[in-house]
This record gives structure tokens, C-alpha cells and sequence, in this order.
């Protein structure tokens, strides 16, 4: 019972994060923190698959959760496989994003809820879909420093260089949807009574 719930958590949690990323950040070119913006980035710049770049950005993260903090890895692994699969699937919901999101700041704002609601929902079965901020958490475990601001510190220095490297990025909208998902993300958590370490 309590692996099937886990596997419901994680296709729901899944689902959730690629229609937040495909038909309301991909649409407008909207960046997110995390291994999902460095994902982006590359997808906008290059064309390669978002879920395919962030499943490689977690590989050598999870080399080091498996060496150096192996629960890191147990919580993380299954999360991430899924949701880069379905992200990638779910990737043509960015042609339905474009013809009924009204404009770019109301789907930065939709983008961060459903995103943070799949990050809520896994969080609170101690679920994780690992990335840069699984690589946050290892930091702050070793330097004895507050999670979320090592987790904020990576986010404001992926959507700051992915504002510089694609002109078309806007910088205060993909900083509109960290904060929703930041936001979002703690509402659902702090439901369950948990601290929340860690998001996308």
C-alpha cells in the first residue's frame, strides 16, 4: 500500500511539473530555477528536449547522493526518472499553452503553481526529484548553511545567466515563477507539518 501510494505521489507530482513547464513556461520562453532552468536554457538555446537535459544535469548529482548521502539518492531517483519521461511527453502541450494562456505574466503564475503543487505533493512523501537543488542540500549538509538559501542562491544564478545567454528571456517573469514555485511548493508542504528543504 504504502509503494502504491508512493507511485500514485510520483505520477501525479509528474504530471503536474510538465504541464506547468510545457504549456505555460515553454510557450513564452519563462525560465525556472533549479535543474528544470538549466533544462530550459539548453532547450531554448539548442532545441534539445527538456526532460532528456534533465535527466543528464541529474546523472553526475545523483553520483554524488549515491557516494557521499545515499538517503538523498532513495528519495530523489525514482522522482526524476519519471519526471523527465513525462515532460518530455507532455511536451506538446506547449502548442495548447500558446492559443489559451492570455499573456506571459499569467502563465509565469500558472507555470510556478503547477509546478510547486507537483513539487508539494511529492515533498510530502518524501519524494524529491533530485537536480541542482538535491546538489543544494549536500552543500548545506557540509557546510552546516540554511538550505533554502543555498537552493535561492542557485536559482537566482540560473535564471540570471539564462537572462544573459537568451535575450529573449524576461528576467522578472522567470524570477515571478521561482517565487510562485518557492511559494506554492512551502503552502502545500507546511499542510503535512513538514520543513521544506527542497524544491526543483
Amino acid at each position: 500500500m504504502y509503494i502504491l501510494q508512493k507511485a500514485l505521489t510520483i505520477f501525479m507530482g509528474s504530471i503536474l511539473i510538465a504541464i506547468g513547464v510545457n504549456a505555460f513556461l515553454v510557450p513564452f520562453e519563462l525560465l525556472d530555477g533549479g535543474a528544470i532552468g538549466i533544462s530550459l536554457i539548453i532547450h531554448y538555446s539548442m532545441g534539445v528536449k527538456v526532460g532528456l537535459t534533465f535527466l543528464i544535469v541529474g546523472i553526475p548529482i545523483f553520483m554524488l547522493a549515491w557516494k557521499y548521502y545515499r538517503s538523498f539518492f532513495y528519495n530523489g531517483i525514482h522522482g526524476m526518472l519519471f519526471s523527465s519521461l513525462i515532460i518530455d511527453l507532455l511536451y506538446p502541450l506547449n502548442v495548447i499553452g500558446r492559443e489559451l494562456v492570455t499573456g506571459p505574466l499569467m502563465s509565469a503564475i500558472c507555470g510556478g503553481i503547477f509546478i510547486g503543487i507537483g513539487v508539494g505533493i511529492m515533498l510530502r512523501q518524501d519524494i524529491s526529484i533530485g537536480g541542482t537543488d538535491l546538489l543544494a542540500q549536500m552543500i548545506a549538509r557540509k557546510l552546516g548553511i540554511n538550505t533554502g538559501f543555498v537552493i535561492f542562491c542557485i536559482d537566482v544564478l540560473i535564471v540570471s545567466m539564462g537572462s544573459l545567454l537568451i535575450p529573449s528571456v524576461n528576467l522578472v517573469l522567470s524570477f515571478t515563477t521561482v517565487f510562485i514555485v518557492g511559494l506554492t511548493t512551502s503552502l502545500i508542504v507546511s499542510v503535512s507539518g513538514k520543513d521544506i528543504n527542497v524544491k526543483v
